[in-house]
C-alpha cells in the first residue's frame, strides 16, 4: 500500500491526538502541546494517509528544526496499527531528515524508548547511532530513553 504525506495543520489535532493517545497510552503528549507544535514556525509535522482515504490518519511525525540552528530533533512519530510493517515509519523519518537538511541542520537527534527494539532498528538502519541515555526518562513507566543522532 502506498501512503502519501502532507504537512499537518492545526485542523489535524484531533486525528493526531487520537493516534497519539492510542500509541503512547501512559505518556502521550497533551492536546495543548501538539497544538503548539503544529503552530510553531520551527516545527515540521507530517500527516500520512492512504490516497483512497485522505482524511484518515495512517501516521504522523514531528520535527523541531529552527532554521539556521544547525541541529534538529525528531520530536515524535507514530504509525497506526493497520499501517505498520509497510515502510511508513521509514518514509516519515526520511522525509523529516530531508526537511532538517533543507533547514540547514547538520545533525538530527531523537529519543527512543529502550523497550522499543523495532523503532531502534529502524533508526539504526537510517544511520542513527546511540550517543547517550536518560535514565527513567519516560514517565510514569520509568523507562530509559536512548538518545540517538545522525549526521546529515
Amino acid at each position: 500500500m502506498g501512503y502519501e504525506l502532507r504537512v499537518a495543520t492545526p485542523s489535524d489535532v484531533d486525528a493526531i491526538m487520537e493516534l497519539e493517545t492510542a500509541t503512547f497510552e501512559s505518556d502521550a503528549w497533551s492536546t495543548e502541546s501538539i497544538s503548539g507544535e503544529l503552530a510553531s514556525p520551527h516545527t515540521y509535522y507530517l500527516f500520512a494517509f492512504d490516497p483512497e482515504t485522505p482524511s484518515v490518519l495512517a501516521g504522523y511525525g514531528g520535527l523541531l528544526a529552527p532554521s539556521g540552528s544547525g541541529d534538529a530533533d525528531i520530536q515524535t512519530i507514530a504509525v497506526a496499527p493497520a499501517a505498520r510493517r509497510n515502510g511508513l515509519g521509514r518514509t516519515l523519518v526520511t522525509a523529516m531528515l530531508a526537511e532538517a537538511a533543507a533547514r540547514g541542520a547538520g545533525q538530527v537527534f531523537l529519543e527512543v524508548r529502550a523497550d522499543n527494539p523495532n523503532a531502534r532498528a529502524l533508526y539504526e538502519s537510517l544511520g542513527f547511532e546511540q550517543i547517550a541515555a536518560r535514565a527513567k526518562y519516560y514517565q510514569p513507566d520509568g523507562v530509559d530513553a536512548q538518545i540517538m543522532r545522525v549526521t546529515l
